[in-house]
């Protein structure tokens, strides 16, 4: 059953351990960090040494935080060398550049057509359940790419069929770190 949105900060905690469903071996390696003028909900690298930014918002500043998002990644662009000097075990990889991830309950189209055409911009939705009888719990999905109105993607990137039964890990609600042990 959907419920609403708990407090910012139940969010982000109900949100955190999400985060590798839309982006599978994310290490997140800082939370709420100040960038331009606000702040970023996670901060992660990929395997590949790409730096992902994840920001999160409700369905009623949707379109702003596609702006905030390109804001944001430039901000820390031009910080990957000084982060690789503090920092040279995080693994980051300047030259890949900085991908960014926006979570919100739904996204208009005319969000959807201005993240389209901010490259290295991707789409989430979240939505808040009742799981079982006062807990909440938050789920996530990617945006197919050219999904209308918010339309969910038919299957996550992940989703797909582990089993000979068919089933996938979301079905089986299995965590990240269950799921990886059949990687």
């Amino acid at each position: 059953m959907l419920t609403s949105l708990p407090p910012r900060a139940d969010l982000l905690r109900q949100l955190r351990p999400r985060i590798d469903e839309l982006a599978p071996g994310l290490r997140i390696v800082a939370e709420g960090l100040l960038g331009a003028e606000a702040r970023i909900d996670f901060v992660g690298v990929e395997t590949s040494g790409r730096v992902v930014l994840v920001i999160v918002g409700t369905d009623e500043e949707d379109l702003a935080l596609v702006g905030r998002a390109l804001a944001q990644r430039a901000w820390v662009e031009a910080r990957l060398r000084d982060w690789l000097q503090l920092a040279p075990g995080l693994g980051v990889r300047p030259e890949l550049g900085v991908r960014v991830w926006l979570l919100a309950p739904r996204f208009r189209a005319e969000s959807l057509a201005a993240a389209r055409a901010a490259s290295g911009v991707a789409l989430g939705t979240y939505r808040c359940v009742r799981n079982g009888g006062v807990d909440t719990d938050t789920l996530v999905e990617a945006l197919a790419e050219g999904s209308e109105q918010g339309a969910p993607a038919s299957a996550p990137p992940r989703a797909a069929a582990l089993f000979r039964t068919g089933l996938n890990d979301a079905e089986l609600g299995l965590t990240a770190a269950e799921r990886r042990e059949f990687d």
